[in-house]
C-alpha cells in the first residue's frame, strides 16, 4: 500500500486520454490497496478541465457530460477528499508567497503537505505527491515531499 494526493493535472489523466493515464490507472489497481487523497478543490478542477475540453472540441458534449458524472461518482467513493480548513489557506498562502505558485497550485501543495503531516503522526508511509506540473513539483520536492509526475509514464 501506497498513499498519493494527486493533484487535478494528474487526476484528470484518469478521465481524458493522455500521456500519464495509464500510470495513473494503475494507482487504482486493487490488488495495490492504495489511499488516494484529493483536495476539495480538485473537484472544482476536474469538471473545468473537462469542460474545456469539451468546448474546445476535443472530446464531444456527450463523452464530456460521461466523465462529469463518473467523476462525481468516484469523488464520493474512490478518494479521499482534503476539506478545505483555514490551515490549509493560510498555509497554501504562504507556499504562494514562498515557492511562488499560482493560487490553486499553492492550495494543493497545502492540501498534499497536511496529508503527509497526517500520514507521517499515524505512522503510516509519507504521501506521495503526484503532478504533472513541473513547477508544482519542483516546490512539492523544495517542501521535502516525494514526487510522482504522471507524464515521466508514457
Amino acid at each position: 500500500m501506497a498513499v498519493y494526493f494527486l493533484d487535478s493535472s494528474a487526476l484528470v489523466k484518469r478521465y481524458i486520454s493522455e500521456v500519464g493515464s495509464t500510470w495513473v490507472f494503475g494507482l487504482f489497481d486493487a490488488a495495490l490497496s492504495n489511499e488516494i487523497f484529493v483536495a476539495a478543490i480538485t473537484g472544482v478542477e476536474i469538471i473545468a478541465a473537462i469542460t474545456r475540453r469539451s468546448r474546445s472540441g476535443s472530446i464531444t458534449v456527450a463523452d464530456a457530460a460521461f466523465v462529469c458524472n463518473q467523476f462525481r461518482n468516484d469523488l464520493q467513493t474512490d478518494y479521499q477528499v482534503v476539506e478545505m480548513t483555514e490551515e490549509i489557506i493560510f498555509a497554501g498562502m504562504s507556499l504562494a508567497e514562498t515557492q511562488g505558485l499560482r493560487g490553486y497550485d499553492a492550495v494543493q501543495l497545502a492540501a498534499g503537505r497536511a496529508v503527509n503531516a497526517r500520514c507521517i503522526t499515524s505512522g503510516l508511509p509519507s504521501v506521495i505527491f503526484a503532478s504533472a506540473d513541473s513547477e508544482l513539483n519542483v516546490a512539492a520536492t523544495n517542501e521535502g515531499l516525494s514526487v510522482e509526475n504522471p507524464n515521466s509514464y508514457p
